[in-house]
């Protein structure tokens, strides 16, 4: 059995009353996308607005706009350590372009993190399959629809 430690912060531009995902199921949804080797993990969601999320990414990834979520690991000898920070106003943008619940959208980007904080990364064609082919597993144990299969399906329209 895995030990988490969960805490989730909501900063400037993000209320609590308006994040999609109770604490139990986000509590489950990380859980589920730990490595079967991980024993230990503390998360930190972190909640934003987009005027802070845009500032984080300039900063560390030097890309001047807000994005959907980003990932800092601290390390995974004894355990995984990290912080996700997602951006609330962009999920919401990218959610309605989509035509995907909020809720579900939300899932999909905790999994993304978690498995990027697991070492997890999209650089390679072969590693963004590989990626994406663990989501859409993950999230098909919550009843959730693979998110790539609504994305190929709005390109080819």
């Amino acid at each position: 059995m895995v030990q988490l430690r969960l805490s989730v912060q909501f900063q400037s531009g993000a209320r609590p009353e308006d994040w999609p995902l109770s604490r139990p199921r986000l509590r489950r949804l990380i859980l589920a996308s730990l490595p079967a080797s991980c024993t230990a993990a503390e998360i930190n969601v972190v909640v934003m607005g987009t005027a802070k999320a845009r500032k984080l990414n300039r900063d560390y990834r030097g890309q001047d706009h807000a994005t959907n979520i980003l990932t800092f690991s601290y390390g995974q000898a004894a355990g995984l350590f990290a912080d996700l920070v997602l951006c609330l106003p962009v999920m919401r943008t990218e959610a309605r372009q989509q035509n995907k619940r909020l809720d579900h959208h939300a899932a999909h980007l905790i999994v993304h993190g978690v498995l990027h904080a697991s070492g997890m990364d999209h650089q390679r064609k072969e590693d963004a399959d590989a990626m994406e082919w663990l989501e859409a597993a993950i999230l098909s144990r919550f009843r959730i629809p693979s998110p790539y299969a609504a994305l190929a399906k709005q390109s080819n329209s």
